[in-house]
């Protein structure tokens, strides 16, 4: 518990450096800048609560569009400790006390997902990114999973790929700690509260977080179905070999 306070203190003290950091350089810096001030921030993040970062293999250099699976709210701060990318993010987290003003300074693409023909807006969107060099980062399973496989990938986001000729990447993530090969402390699942699953991340000994960037896919002419199943396979096959 004590552990578990202390980190909470310096995660609540990182924040508002972050927030201040967007709200008094943000508009100072060109891209660039704010992607290396995102980066910073997310891996010191990392550090603060003690959770190690673990990388395996490369983030493709250029546009491309990352596909992960979901388990967690961290998931988004260990992909850009790594390489910092635009995320499609669920529409309530702009109603987020404090962490929506950083969110949306990061460049973040809101999908209302109860409205099925929100998809359509933000493939156009997600294809204005890419052509514009951007990285963009998507969760096709379309909410968190418990980390010990995969939920259905959804193929409509993918489309904004195939519509510029952009590589797909794979990216594998698996949370464990000083107990568990899968950390259930990391699972934000259910009708778990984000504040409970804080409190979960902040308790767990050992929390690493393993970021594997697996070989990119080539998309002109690809067929989104058959895309995402590949994808699917791909990062169930590299969780299935970490155990």
């Amino acid at each position: 518990m004590l552990r578990a306070g202390v980190r909470l203190v310096r995660l609540g003290l990182h924040v508002l450096h972050g927030l201040a950091v967007v709200l008094l350089q943000f508009g100072h810096l060109d891209a660039e800048g704010r992607r290396a001030r995102v980066q910073w921030w997310s891996r010191k993040l990392l550090r603060t609560i003690d959770a190690e970062l673990v990388v395996e293999g490369t983030p493709r250099p250029g546009a491309k569009l990352f596909v992960a699976n979901h388990v967690s709210w961290l998931d988004i701060v260990a992909i850009n400790a790594v390489a910092p990318a635009r995320f499609v993010s669920k529409a309530e987290v702009r109603h987020w006390p404090l962490l929506n003003r950083m969110v949306s300074a990061a460049d973040t693409l809101y999908i209302e997902r109860e409205r099925r023909s929100d998809a359509m807006r933000v493939v156009h969107q997600m294809a204005e990114a890419l052509e514009a060099g951007d990285t963009v980062a998507v969760f096709p399973e379309g909410t968190t999973s418990d980390g010990t496989g995969l939920l259905p990938f959804h193929a409509n986001l993918l489309q904004a790929a195939i519509a510029t000729g952009v590589p797909v990447q794979p990216v594998a993530l698996r949370y464990r700690d000083a107990q568990h090969a899968v950390s259930p402390a990391a699972a934000y699942v259910g009708d778990t509260s984000l504040v409970a699953s804080l409190w979960n991340v902040l308790r767990a000994r050992g929390l690493a977080v393993q970021v594997c960037f697996l070989p990119a896919e080539g998309t002109r002419h690809a067929d989104r179905r058959a895309l995402a199943r590949l994808l699917s396979d791909r990062i169930a096959e590299r969780l299935a070999a970490l155990g």
